[in-house]
Order: structure tokens, then sequence, then C-alpha cells
């Protein structure tokens, strides 16, 4: 299928563009086994599973890993 969508960019709100980004994620995540994944980030994800197992790293919930990130900006 090679149909291109045409938004009117220019003329949509910030809200408006984040409410597109929002729809197609979630379209998106319907089918995640669809979702191409290149080898590098395959080999960057394993590479981080054994640093975890081995206890090198640890990790944060998404929300409290939010709450970190988001003085930074």
């Amino acid at each position: 299928m090679n149909t291109k969508v045409v938004l009117p960019l220019e003329s949509m709100s910030v809200a408006e563009k984040l409410e597109v980004i929002d729809t197609v994620w979630a379209d998106l995540r319907k089918n995640p086994s669809e979702i191409p994944v290149p080898e590098w980030h395959r080999e960057i994800l394993a590479s981080r599973r054994r640093a975890f197992e081995r206890g090198e790293i640890g990790y944060t919930d998404w929300e409290t890993a939010k709450k970190e990130i988001r003085p930074r900006w």
C-alpha cells in the first residue's frame, strides 16, 4: 500500500500534532511483531540484559524515570 497521508502540519497546534503521534503509536502497538527491529538495536538490548543479569546495572520503572528526566528538559 503506497498511500500518502498529507496533514496540514503548518496549521496544526502542537497539541494536535502530539495527538496524531499518539494515534499512530497506538495503532502500531496493535501489531508489534510487524515493526522491524534493526539488528544493532537487538544487540544493544542483549548487551544490557546480560549486564543486568550480572548485576552490573539496575532498572527504574517508567513512571519514576519520567519524573527523574523531566526536570532536565
